[in-house]
């Protein structure tokens, strides 16, 4: 099993450590997938302190991938996508389109409320998850989990981390 450094970003105005169940679930998810939780934070929803946060996490050479979950539908201060997408040298719309199609079976047509996205920038891996610590389980469970494991196969983001090519 190959171990990657993961932070977790909470995006909320109401959450902390202890009301946080979505983060909660993903830093288990982390652990028992034997990867190692490099940092956990909570920021309000504003666009300039989300940014913040994942500059610094990007920057850092040691952080390989970054779970984002919260503001990222379409009410009051939701601002994930817009605070992310400039930051992203790809954007990987595969990710978004395959969660919103796993969601559909789970919560039908209010999937399209979702604006999960991911991408990558400087050789960091960054998903953005809605809030809901069911939509954490769904993305975890059927999308992130095995793509961050080196013996999913055709392909997982593994090897693409290991050996900087992007």
């Amino acid at each position: 099993m190959t171990q990657l450094n993961i932070a977790l970003l909470t995006v909320s105005d109401t959450r902390d450590f202890s009301t946080d169940k979505s983060g909660g679930y993903l830093a288990e998810q982390v652990a028992g997938d034997g990867h190692h939780l490099q940092s956990r934070e909570i920021v309000i929803d504003d666009i300039y302190k989300i940014r913040a946060t994942l500059s610094a996490w990007v920057a850092d050479d040691a952080v390989q991938v970054v779970v984002i979950t919260g503001g990222t539908g379409f009410y009051g201060r939701d601002s994930t996508p817009e605070a992310v997408e400039p930051l992203l040298d790809k954007l990987m719309p595969g990710f978004g389109e395959l969660f919103r199609a796993v969601s559909y079976q789970e919560i039908g047509s209010s999937t399209i409320q979702s604006r999960a996205l991911a991408g990558m920038a400087n050789k960091t891996v960054i998903f953005c998850l809605p809030g809901s610590t069911g939509a954490c389980r769904t993305a975890w469970s059927k999308i992130i989990g095995e793509q961050l494991q080196a013996d999913f196969k055709p392909c997982n983001f593994v090897k693409l981390l290991q050996t900087g090519i992007h």
